[in-house]
């Protein structure tokens, strides 16, 4: 296939990417942490100050307000509580920003995920772009095709948040490090150290970087690639510029940020967990005009950090658990990602495995290093995979796949690569063929979901309708169908409707006089007969799931709703009920 062609396909498929993602995100209404982030964005830009949504990085929020400064007639609510005396008030401000303000709600919600798109399409270019380099046109093509129908992808990549910024990042400096280690040339380490800060200024999870980068390092050295100098240099001024960059972004969202106030902010919300130690050198670094961005940098992601290991209650399998639970990414994965997907990773996997020249163990050590040394990229990739599903299993925040989406470039990577190969092998017959069927299988089971990307389950799951049975949250049911939710109660004439939603939007900005608030802490007995009751999946099931052992909080409070009719599902996220 020449070059022309494979690049021509290649802008085809980006293209896809974009107006599939466009298209299928204007009607769905604002999601959890877009509430959060998209007005904590818009008050960095427009009053450099950091008050709100600290234990995020400012950089995809800054990139997601960046359209709302060219949208006349929004007001910024500077004088509500939730702006001048809360700490960290971001879901009230948020929600006083986008429903009580009559900003032009809609527009700005709509505009502000169009960057978002194209951080997602940014990664797909990388992606294709290494893959090329590395394995060739039909491979680059494989991988752009999987990355293009990857329903995860194609859900996060349009939506205000951190979680595909944080792939990006990953993915983007891994790949201009390793460029640094092979040439060290003063353009690589300058883009290694900028792809590096950029990547820390999305999601505090890229600290992860820093010992992988370690890592890579050493193993470059020992494998002979490189030495120590040389490497050395790479990574320090590779940490040097990134650091340089983190803090002078910080320093522009700290500029109009009341020193007191900051250091109250930090003294409140580190002011228990395993991380309440650092609580006195962070308020004595904000403090000093010159370490405000420091204490700042390191205020979120002593937050984030502390977040991870303090867990989140949800539901899982039947259960509900404010712990976690240590299989709970491995099976999110499993069923959430294309059955396609896991047949060509056991294909690439049992042909790598078979690829291994015997004897295995003798000589394996040098063996090894030769291997590292020859295929240095791969190495990466299954490290990065390693450590990062190492990360995870340990996490007790236990709230959804897109959590795991940095692997999911190496492992697009890996699994087009093998699949290649397989079917470059003279030995077996029929592959095209059935190569052609599987892409033909994914194409169909992901476009077949339009425009509902987020409740995507594979067959194994049962698909979408089923997918409620197993998990909830950011999985299937984010706030994201309250807008269809609107339009039903309009077209089927109901008056009102008793809601107990979970999400960013407001039902009764959506629903109006229609809106009748419910909660399920209340007696059930309260609503009227005739009534109708919708109820987010996150919350039917919170309230249904069994407690683990030593959860004491609410539940079992939606079990009633089992001698209910269920009306109708809508968008498989929100459950309609007719009480008699």
């Amino acid at each position: 296939m020449s070059n022309r062609l494979t690049t021509i396909i290649a802008v085809l498929f980006l293209i896809f990417v974009f107006f599939i993602t466009v298209f299928s995100m204007k009607d769905d209404s604002l999601t959890m942490d877009e509430l959060a982030h998209l007005p904590a964005g818009y008050s960095y830009l427009t009053k450099k100050d950091m008050r709100l949504n600290p234990e995020h990085p400012p950089l995809i929020k800054d990139l997601a307000a960046l359209p709302l400064l060219f949208i006349q007639g929004i007001e910024f609510p500077e004088n509500i509580k939730a702006w001048k005396e809360d700490i960290n008030g971001q879901w009230d401000f948020g929600h006083y920003f986008l429903y009580e303000m009559k900003n032009p709600t809609e527009k700005m919600i709509f505009f502000s995920r169009i960057p978002m798109v194209l951080i997602l399409i940014l990664l797909g270019f990388y992606v294709f772009k290494w893959t090329r380099e590395l394995f060739g046109n039909k491979t680059a093509l494989l991988a752009l095709f999987l990355f293009s129908f990857s329903p995860t992808l194609l859900t996060h990549g349009r939506l205000v948040t951190t979680d595909v910024g944080a792939a990006t990042g990953f993915f983007i400096a891994t790949y201009y490090f390793i460029k640094a280690l092979k040439d060290p040339s003063k353009r690589n380490i300058i883009l290694a150290g900028i792809s590096f800060g950029l990547a820390e200024l999305s999601k505090f999870s890229t600290i992860l970087l820093v010992p992988f980068f370690v890592f890579l390092g050493v193993f470059w050295i020992i494998s002979k690639s490189g030495n120590v100098k040389k490497t050395g240099k790479v990574f320090f001024l590779t940490m040097v510029l990134g650091f340089i960059l983190i803090l002078l972004i910080y320093q522009y969202h700290v500029l109009n940020y009341p020193p007191e106030r900051q250091v109250r902010d930090i003294e409140f919300l580190l002011g228990s967990g395993l991380f309440r130690f650092l609580r006195p050198l962070l308020s004595k670094l904000a403090k000093v005009p010159v370490l405000r961005a420091l204490a700042q940098y390191l205020f979120g992601l002593s937050m984030v950090f502390e977040r991870a290991t303090g867990g989140h209650t949800t539901y899982f399998l039947g259960q509900v658990s404010a712990t976690g639970w240590k299989n709970y990414f491995p099976i999110v994965y499993i069923i959430k990602e294309p059955l396609v997907f896991h047949i060509l990773t056991l294909i690439s996997l049992l042909f790598s495995a078979l690829a291994i020249k015997k004897p295995f163990f003798k000589d394996s050590k040098k063996r090894l290093l030769n291997w590292v040394k020859e295929n240095f990229v791969l190495f990466a990739a299954f490290s990065f995979l390693f450590l990062y599903w190492a990360f995870s299993l340990s996490s007790s925040l236990n709230i959804g796949v897109r959590h795991l989406l940095p692997i999911f470039p190496f492992t697009i990577i890996l699994v087009s690569r093998g699949t290649i190969k397989w079917l470059r092998d003279p030995r077996l017959r029929l592959k095209q063929g059935l190569l052609a069927l599987l892409i033909l299988w994914q194409t169909i089971s992901v476009i077949g979901i339009y425009p509902h990307f987020l409740a995507y389950f594979n067959e194994v799951a049962g698909g979408p309708n089923k997918g409620y049975v197993y998990t909830v949250n950011s999985n299937l049911d984010w706030g994201q169908d309250l807008k269809r939710l609107k339009k039903w109660v309009d077209s089927n004439n109901i008056e009102e409707i008793y809601v107990d939603y979970f999400g960013g939007s407001d039902p009764k900005f959506h629903l109006k006089e229609k809106y009748k608030e419910w909660s399920g802490a209340r007696d059930p007995r309260e609503i009227e007969k005739g009534s109708y009751l919708a109820v987010s999946a996150t919350f039917y099931q919170g309230g249904r799931g069994r407690p683990v052992k030593g959860f004491d909080q609410s539940h079992s409070h939606y079990l009633w709703l089992s001698e209910k009719d269920l009306v109708k599902k809508i968008g498989y996220s929100i459950f309609i009920f007719y009480i008699h």
